[in-house]
């Protein structure tokens, strides 16, 4: 698998499953019904932003990852990130692979930490994943989500230092 910089050439690839996940209401706080346009205007970003993709060897996108800042001004030493896998091409460890990309990303453009701002409790896998690359719940906001099939259950911010 290669990760490496999105272009316009893959948001083709990358609209589908980013779509699909997104109108299912389960992990994103991104409106269900969000557009391709406005999907792209908020996944594909420019510096000091980064949306990343990674590929099978034969150049498929398997999933992609987008990091930023996490606040602007005094706070704008700690990046957040987001991430989406193709569930079509799931658990062949691209999640992590995303994951240790941002983080790697984040320490070499100076950030002081990583933050996740929302972080879907009933998630678990999302959870147990950024758990075990050494992110910690800082808390959770009660009833924060309205899950489509659960009702309203918590959200997480999450948090690592680098």
């Amino acid at each position: 698998m290669l990760i490496r910089e999105a272009t316009a050439a893959d948001w083709p690839a990358i609209w589908p499953f980013l779509h699909t996940i997104v109108a299912a209401g389960e992990t994103y706080t991104y409106p269900r019904d969000l557009d391709e346009p406005s999907a792209r205007e908020l996944w594909m970003l420019s510096p000091p932003g980064r949306t990343v993709v990674a590929v099978d060897d034969l150049g498929a996108v398997l999933g992609t990852a987008k990091m930023n800042p996490n606040h602007m001004g005094a706070a704008s030493h700690i990046a957040s990130a987001s991430f989406m896998v193709d569930q079509g091409r799931g658990r062949r460890g691209v999640g992590r692979a995303l994951g240790e990309y941002a983080l790697a990303w984040a320490r070499a453009e100076g950030y002081r930490a990583m933050q996740f701002n929302a972080v879907v409790e009933t998630n678990t896998g999302a959870v147990a994943l950024w758990e075990s690359l050494g992110f910690t719940i800082m808390t959770t906001l009660p009833e924060g989500f309205r899950h489509p099939t659960k009702g309203y259950v918590g959200l997480h911010i999450m948090y690592r230092q680098l």
